[in-house]
């Protein structure tokens, strides 16, 4: 069996020509850290990590590879387990006698399960290339089209609104049948403005997400929500401040015909469950590569089955469209965040997964 022998990380970090913003974060870069797995029979698999600081992400990482280092690679179960344990007390953590680290601070814990997450995504890469299959296969699914959508209308200070709505058609020209517009950033009638005038530029055809970062409180939202419901949304996104708990979106969800989704923040499968089995979301969007891997991923898909909630995961089509594959009857789209207009071929922006010689997570970005 093929065993871990060495672990990498790539931080990259992009300027951005124009500074961005969501309602909540100012975007100065595009980021992204690559953690490289590499076994003692030659096979490197590969897993990315969105979050931040890099430096202290990629600390991490490395200590966790100084403990697994010699364990089976394709036991990708086993490692998470190990890693996510260290989190949590135990019977001898204390001044690590038992060998381990003492439990990891939870000032941390946003970098640390960012790091099991890199980890654990590269693991399954090497899971797919062990097994000279593509990782979708590995979980039973067949190859499909699935569907994707645009993320667009970051805020630019001081821009008005038809240079959103003429970004967002771009994306409609471009084949996306679906777009999603960031919100937040304004007062409701401000906001209901600007949403109005995007579903006029993109049609009534086009699906229209709404990607709110947490702006609101409940009775705001609520008012939000009434206000932007003639423009025919799809689908509310983390539309309330993030303290806010499951009880909340339920009582929001009660007061509006427009689903609400949620999860992209979330570290872990036990705080979704609540916002699934409470039945106050009707989209799950856990991002494996900000917290816990694909591993967790599953876990949190399987939970989604079992109460009829879609699962549509935050970004990374390349990787999160294995677990929309593996999941048919709820897994719904997967978000892309890159110019539609990169990829003028794909009139329906389906994307199919194929294997490559690199890497047995991706997909390829046109449609077979």
């Amino acid at each position: 069996m093929s065993k871990i022998a060495e672990i990498r990380t790539h931080p990259v970090s992009i300027p951005l020509k124009q500074t961005l913003w969501t309602a909540h974060e100012e975007l100065k870069d595009s980021s992204v850290i690559l953690v490289e797995v590499r076994t003692d029979d030659g096979i490197v698999g590969c897993g990315p990590i969105h979050g931040s600081p890099q430096k202290a992400i990629c600390e991490w990482v490395g200590r966790f590879g100084d403990l697994i280092r010699g364990m089976e690679a394709t036991a990708s179960v086993a490692v998470w387990e190990k890693l996510f344990a260290l989190t949590s007390p135990r019977p001898g953590g204390m001044g690590g006698r038992d060998g381990l680290p003492p439990p990891l601070p939870r000032s941390a814990r946003p970098q640390v399960m960012a790091a099991i997450a890199g980890i654990d995504i590269a693991l399954w890469d090497i899971r797919g290339k062990s097994a000279g299959v593509p990782v979708y296969r590995l979980l039973g699914a067949e190859k499909r089209p699935i569907f994707t959508y645009a993320t667009g209308g970051y805020y630019r200070l001081d821009e008005p609104d038809r240079v959103y709505a003429e970004e967002l058609a771009g994306f409609v020209k471009a084949g996306f049948r679906a777009v999603k517009l960031k919100t937040g950033g304004g007062t409701v009638a401000q906001e209901a403005k600007r949403v109005a005038e995007v579903r006029a530029a993109i049609g009534k055809d086009t699906l229209l997400m709404l990607d709110m970062n947490a702006p609101y409180d409940l009775d705001d939202c609520i008012a939000f929500a009434r206000a932007v419901e003639p423009s025919n949304v799809f689908w509310l996104e983390e539309p309330l401040h993030w303290y806010l708990q499951p009880a909340d979106f339920v009582r929001l969800a009660a007061a509006t015909h427009i689903p609400l989704a949620h999860g992209e923040r979330e570290l872990t499968r036990f705080t979704v469950r609540d916002f699934i089995a409470t039945g106050a979301i009707r989209y799950v969007q856990f991002d494996s590569t900000r917290a816990a891997g694909f591993t967790e991923a599953l876990r949190i898909a399987q939970l989604a089955e079992q109460h009829g909630v879609m699962i549509a995961p935050h970004t990374m089509p390349e990787l999160h469209g294995h677990l929309v594959l593996a999941f048919p009857r709820c897994g719904f789209a997967v978000e892309s965040h890159g110019d539609a207009r990169r990829d003028p071929v794909s009139h329906h922006l389906y994307q199919e997964p194929v294997r490559t010689r690199d890497s047995h997570v991706h997909l390829n970005d046109k449609p077979g």
